[in-house]
């Protein structure tokens, strides 16, 4: 089983597009913070500096990407230092109308700044140790683009597809980048010290194989005693080694992908809580009521209602 599609599906990734940009001269913008949302520029042209709310700052070169994930505020400038307006004043100073290209500043076209910018999107609720372990940012550079021939390829297209005009190529674009970020996690598991337990985890013979039983089946009763016999391991060293490269024990694992999952299930199907409550795992539907609105702030009835 495909772990990470388990994980992104469940949550309910989705991908937009704010614009394509085309900077020149001077210039700077303040992204504001946006919930629940991982941002990403492409830079196609020129270059851009990026400083991120929590004070990391990052020089973007023509072909990189950076990925800003939990939504955090940032400034996109052409150099560190510019005084930088929100980006709504930015639009409308423009007179951006949402269609086209976003330009901003004077100066040599040639030397152009060109972004494609947009954001991935979760459900409200969405929560898993993956986003938590994300860094602040995640830059993929040129140089580790090349190789990477997926995820180049991917890029490119999106680039082609964004500055060819072509009826429905807005649409392509957002479905290519929901691809794209799948691709960016992947590399990231390698590459992003923050990720690295939970790469371990999924490729370890005996935890990755405990993770697969519990997203092929997570309504099943299982027990530290029953995952460690099933995957060859003591109760206590298997208790152990999971909480080491996961970050959680497994019975709290599966407790809060239990929950995960109920949201999915809240919004995709018309079962009853009751239903949803058995298909997840629970016995009684009280005590998934209880779980349920101790870990979200709503029951599950509240938390319907309000997402219809």
């Amino acid at each position: 089983m495909d772990i990470l599609n388990d994980i992104l599906h469940t949550l309910d990734l989705k991908g937009a597009l704010y614009f394509r940009t085309d900077f020149s001269g001077q210039w700077a913008v303040t992204v504001p913070t946006l919930g629940q949302a991982a941002r990403f520029h492409l830079v196609v042209q020129g270059r851009c500096h990026v400083d991120v709310a929590n004070g990391a700052a990052v020089d973007l070169e023509t072909g990189d990407l950076i990925l800003i994930p939990r939504g955090q505020s940032h400034v996109l400038a052409d150099r560190a230092g510019r005084d930088a307006p929100e980006l709504e004043e930015v639009l409308q100073a423009a007179g951006y109308s949402g269609d086209g290209v976003l330009v901003a500043g004077e100066g040599d076209d040639s030397a152009s700044t060109q972004l494609i910018c947009g954001h991935f999107t979760f459900r409200q609720g969405a929560d898993h140790p993956l986003l938590r372990a994300l860094p602040d940012s995640l830059v993929t550079s040129a140089t580790v683009r090349a190789g990477e021939p997926w995820l180049d390829d991917m890029l490119r297209f999106i680039t082609r597809k964004m500055f060819s005009g072509q009826v429905g190529s807005h649409a392509s674009v957002i479905r290519l980048s929901e691809i794209v970020f799948i691709e960016l996690l992947r590399v990231g598991l390698d590459n992003a010290p923050g990720l690295k337990g939970l790469a371990n985890a999924f490729q370890d013979p005996q935890v990755g194989k405990a993770l697969t039983r519990i997203h092929a089946d997570p309504a099943h009763a299982w027990t530290v005693d029953s995952l460690a016999s099933d995957v060859g391991m003591s109760r206590s060293r298997f208790a152990e080694r999971f909480r080491d490269l996961v970050g959680h024990g497994p019975m709290s694992y599966l407790a809060d992908w239990r929950l995960q999952k109920a949201l999915a299930l809240l919004d995709q199907s018309r079962g009853s809580v009751q239903e949803i409550a058995g298909q997840i795992g629970y016995q009684s539907p009280a005590a998934f009521t209880r779980a349920f609105t101790v870990k979200f702030g709503a029951s599950p009835s509240d938390y319907r209602r309000n997402h219809l």
